[in-house]
Order: structure tokens, then sequence, then C-alpha cells
């Protein structure tokens, strides 16, 4: 169990312009409200969205100078006075979106109010429990959203990132057909090796969504996990079903003419789904299926609180199967 500390060592970014500009500090820790939790940050791992904040390109509010990051998982240290079902020595992550429009979890103790916390699966170490905030429950939520993932459908998945590969294997748990896409054939093997049916390298394969249609004898996919946004989605409304559904939630594909994209909705019936995260009850359903299936998220690397830098230009490279994770905690 560890010790109350006054003080905690974070990165901030003082300048928006690129993540070379991380900086570590020390501050003080604020004093617990009557709601709140002190949290041992053990482990962060990383997202595309951390890059952008870094680059201030999020399409969102963001603070300046902020302390960067929103995927944790941690150890409660401390509990205010009205605290209850959570106590010092409890494993915990958080469900809540930080590192952009307040303070982030890239840093060694995190105050945080106790109705954000979810608990940690308990087959899983902290660096594999960091990885569930954003990218597990994003992927969830993309499979189980207004038309819940069943037994038997077909799913794409896009890319092997880190909700790419959730997605992958949230869909194999509950007895799903998955085909993956990739640039890399190396990743492709990944891929299969995590139980997808089918894989398409796009570099190969331009026209991949007529790929997909020959995969499903002409009918299209149940599910799409759309990651690229514009510059991949007339593709994703091509080799989707008529009735399917279409979780869009990324753009790292650039830009692209979508502008018959209303009426391939409406001809198709289509269910185009917007997607930020889930909500605490979404993780806390997604947390069950992990556990009872034991799924084990995919790390690829691990690097310490001291190269956060380095972790960052690796999530960059786009080298990585999965999740890029920073170990703040030596412990």
């Amino acid at each position: 169990m560890s010790s109350v500390p006054a003080k905690t060592r974070e990165y901030r970014l003082p300048k928006a312009d690129g993540f070379h500009n991380l900086t570590l500090t020390e501050a003080p820790i604020p004093q617990l409200k009557s709601t709140e939790v002190l949290v041992k940050i053990h482990a962060v791992s990383l997202q595309y969205r951390d890059l952008i904040v870094a680059k201030s390109q999020y399409p969102m509010p963001q603070k300046e100078n902020v302390v960067p990051c929103s995927d944790m998982a941690g150890e409660i240290v401390a509990v205010g006075a009205q605290v209850k079902g959570w106590s010092v020595g409890d494993r915990e992550v958080k469900a809540t979106c930080l590192g952009a429009p307040v303070d982030g979890v890239l840093t060694e103790y995190k105050v945080l109010p106790v109705h954000a916390l979810v608990r940690v699966p308990e087959h899983l170490n902290y660096e594999e429990a960091s990885t569930l905030p954003c990218a597990a429950l994003t992927a969830y939520n993309a499979l189980m959203g207004p038309k819940p993932l069943k037994g038997g459908d077909t799913v794409l998945v896009q890319g092997t990132g880190g909700v790419s590969i959730f997605g992958l294997q949230l869909a194999v748990a509950s007895g799903a057909t998955v085909i993956a896409t990739s640039s890399s054939d190396a990743k492709l093997e990944v891929a299969k090796k995590l139980g997808a049916a089918h894989t398409i390298n796009y570099t190969k394969i331009l026209d991949w969504d007529e790929e997909v249609l020959k995969i499903t004898n002409g009918r299209g996919v149940d599910h799409i996990i759309e990651v690229g946004g514009p510059g991949t989605l007339m593709k994703s409304v091509n080799a989707i079903r008529c009735g399917g559904s279409i979780g869009v939630l990324g753009f790292v594909a650039g830009q692209a003419d979508i502008s018959m994209l209303p009426v391939q909705v409406i001809v198709k019936t289509i269910v185009l789904h917007g997607i930020l995260v889930g909500s605490r009850t979404e993780f806390e359903d997604m947390n069950k299926l992990i556990s009872a299936v034991k799924l084990k998220p995919i790390v690829d690397k691990v690097f310490s609180f001291e190269e956060a830098r380095e972790a960052y230009e690796y999530q960059a490279s786009q080298k990585h199967v999965g999740k890029v994770v920073i170990k703040v905690s030596k412990e």
C-alpha cells in the first residue's frame, strides 16, 4: 500500500506544436474533496488523440499548458470522507475524457471524482488495464450501439491500431466473423492470430470495399469500425450491408468527397453512429465480457515514465499493433 505524498511529477505541454515540448515538472497535490480519491497512477496508454492534442489540432476545446493523456490505470491511496464502495488499495481505471479541456493523467498521482472510477478486471495488470478507458470502450460502443453485435455477424475493422484491435478481439469474443484491413502484411498476420477470418492489404487491393463484398458473397458486412473518416467513409458505405451499422470514430485517412453520403445512407438504410468513447455503464458491461472470456489487451511496447517523448514518437511512427503504454510507477 502506498503512502500519501504531498507532490507529484507530471508532464505538461507549455507549447502545443508537437510532443517534443513535453516537459516534466513537479506540482503540489490538491487537497481531497469529500467525494474524491487520490490515485497513484501505475500506467498510461497513448492514443491518436494525444498526438493531435500535442499539436493543438484537437477539434474540441483544449486548455493551455495541459497535462496530457486520458487513459490510465492505478491504485487508490487516499479517499474522501464521503466516498463509499472504494477503499485504499483498490485497483481502478477512470471513465472520463481528460488531457485536453482539463488536465490529464500523465502524472504520478491524480485526484479524481469517485463517480469517474471503474474497477480493473482481476486478470489484467496495470499496463493492460490502462488501455481500456478509450480504445476498448470506443470499440465496444461501436459494436454494441443502436444495432448491437450478435453471434454470427460479420465485422470489418480498419487497421491495427488500438481501437481496431480491440474491435477485432471483442467481435471474436462475441462470436462474430472479422475482416481486418491494413497496409502491412506483418500486421495482418497478427490480426489473423487474434482471430481475424479474412485480411486485406489495402495498399495491394485498392478497392478493398469490393473485396469485402466478394468475401461476403455480395451481401456486405453487418458492422464497420470506421477510423478513417472522410477518406474511407464512402468505401465503408459500399462495403456495409443494407441496414448495417457503421461506427464513425476517427479521421486518420484525411479528406475526400462524401457528397453522396446522405443518398447512400438513405438508400441502404445505414445506421451511421458517431462515437466519442462511451458511458460508465457501457464500460462496466464491457469489463464483464472481458472478464468472462479473459480477454488480454494487446500491448505492443512499454516505455518508462522518463521515456514519455520516446513513447509519443513510437505512437506517431504507426509501427505498433495494439497499444503503446507508459509505465508511470516503478513499484
